[in-house]
This record gives C-alpha cells, structure tokens and sequence, in this order.
C-alpha cells in the first residue's frame, strides 16, 4: 500500500526497471491495484493477535528485506552521506512509521473498507495544504471544486445526516489523519531528496530500514513481547510487508518508468474498491449504499485535484 499513494515526482527510476519490465503493464497495473487494495484486510487480521506498532513494524521489516534483495540482486548500494540519511529518518517518519501505525490503530474500531476510503483522501489533503502554502502546486477553481466534492463524499460515507451513527469517531480520525501523512511526506521528500544520488529503490530500502528501526523502538518500550505468533495474523502481516510494501513499491517504480507517474498514481482510485470489496467478501463487514456511493464521490473529488491547466 502506502500507502499506498502517488510516486515521488522527483526521482527518476533507473531506465533497467522499463527493461525489465516484460509483463504488459495493464497487467503489473492490476496486480498493483489489488496487492495495495488488500493491504487494509491484512492489516486487520494482523491486528488479530499483535498490537498495532507491532504490525506497522513488520510491515516496514519484510518491506526493506524484500527491496534490499532487490538491491543485492542488482548490486545497488545504498544511499551515502548523512544529511541524505537525516532526510531519509524523516521522511520514514512521516510516510511510514506514523501513517502505518496510525491506520492499524484505526482498524482496531473501523472497519477495513472505511480505512480504505479514508486512504483515498490524501490528494484531497495534498490540495488543502497548498491552500496553506504548504505545497508548491497553486490552487485553480477546477482544484477548489474536487476538494469540495471530496468533502461531501467523506460526509456520504460517514452518513452525515444520521448524526454519523455506527461509526467510530476516533477510528476514523486515526486513519484520515494517516492519509494526512502522505501528503506532508511527499512534501518533504520533493524538497529535500529530489536531487539525492541513488535510485528510487535504494533511497526507498534504506527508509524502511529507518522506519523498523524507528518501530522496533517504539514497539519496545510500548507494545509486550508476542506471546505467541498464530498463523494466519503472521502471515498477513509477511505479505503485508513483502507484497504490500516491498514488491508493490519495486513494481509501482516500473510502471512510473513506463507509463508515466500521471497514469501510474491512478491506481490509488482503485485500492477503496478493491479494500472494500475484500473487507464485504472475506471478513463479512457491513456494506451501506451511503459507503460506495461516497467513495465514489471522494475519489472523483480527488481525481479533480490532480487536474492539470494544458
């Protein structure tokens, strides 16, 4: 997932992830979608039987040993000098070890189609933090009107006029608030690592590394030890890492390098449907018409964000 959300801008995938790209692209596309989409249920099954800093940690752990196979495999190293290593330890902060804690602590109350949803927010917050000069992209009306509509849909799925009924505040807050973090992330990362050496892969390995490292403490001094490791919770949180995080980001740098990041970043409009419909299928949570009709709502608001004037 990571988060699911859109490619860094700025760096440039090595033109041997193009080369390498042998499977047709609508195909890698697809796998993509539902690789990103399914993250949400095995982050809740995860959080079965260990504790949400706990399941963003190994999440970013078989995240950063699947891309630095990648990266022995090629002979890449990692990235050197301190202060792009200083950027790095933020930039994992705020694009991995906040927002995946922060939305497995959701999905201890909400459901994983409603995080799913929440997940499609972030270009809606992307434009509302250029309103507050946070952003190097300058509002237009077209802009304006998407963050409106995307405002509604979150009202539709929360089903505002019930009072919001059945839904968990502070589950909800958690993961819009992890939505939130891509956007500053992506920031950060535009103005501080756009001309970094190394490829995407190596300066996305060595951020995970940070980020277990960042998790690996917060889990020590917050979270008890395991008692136990059942199957399926374990296994899901392996493919949320391996597949989730490492392979997902290894094959959204191919698509970028191939199609362009303006077609590769439409996956996120397809991660909530797949979420929700694998929460419906598999773990039999509730579906409301107000849940799609809202999704679909917020995600033409947020496509109307990322518009462009020719």
């Amino acid at each position: 997932m990571s988060a699911p959300t859109t490619p860094r801008p700025t760096l440039t995938p090595p033109v041997a992830a193009v080369r390498a790209g042998r499977v047709d692209w609508r195909l890698r596309f697809a796998v993509l979608s539902v690789v990103w989409g399914f993250s949400f249920l095995l982050i809740k099954v995860g959080t079965e039987a260990y504790a949400p800093f706990q399941v963003a940690l190994g999440r970013v752990l078989f995240g950063a040993l699947a891309l630095l196979a990648v990266l022995v495999v090629r002979r890449e190293p990692l990235p050197r000098g301190r202060r792009t290593w200083a950027h790095l330890f933020v930039a994992a902060l705020l694009l991995n070890t906040a927002p995946f804690s922060l939305f497995s602590y959701a999905e201890l109350s909400i459901s994983s189609s409603l995080a799913g949803i929440c997940n499609a927010t972030s270009p809606l917050w992307s434009m509302a933090l250029s309103l507050v000069a946070l952003s190097e992209d300058r509002p237009t009306r077209r802009r304006f009107a998407g963050l409106g509509l995307g405002f509604l849909g979150v009202l539709t799925v929360l089903g505002a006029w019930q009072g919001f009924e059945g839904i968990d505040a502070e589950g909800t807050a958690l993961a819009l608030l992890a939505s939130l973090c891509y956007p500053i992330g992506w920031i950060y990362v535009r103005r501080t690592l756009a001309s970094a050496p190394g490829s995407p892969v190596a300066l996305t390995g060595a951020q995970l590394m940070l980020s277990t490292v960042q998790l690996l403490a917060v889990s020590a001094v917050f979270t008890p030890t395991p008692a136990s490791f059942p199957l399926w919770p374990t296994l899901s949180v392996i493919a949320l890492g391996a597949l989730g995080t490492g392979m997902a980001l290894q094959m959204q740098y191919g698509l970028v390098a191939e199609i362009g990041p303006t077609t590769a970043q439409m996956v996120t409009y397809f991660i909530p449907v797949i979420a929700t419909t694998a929460g419906v299928l598999l773990l039999g949570e509730p579906l409301h018409w107000n849940t799609p009709v809202g999704a679909a709502i917020v995600l033409a608001g947020a496509a109307l964000t990322q518009t462009r004037r020719r």
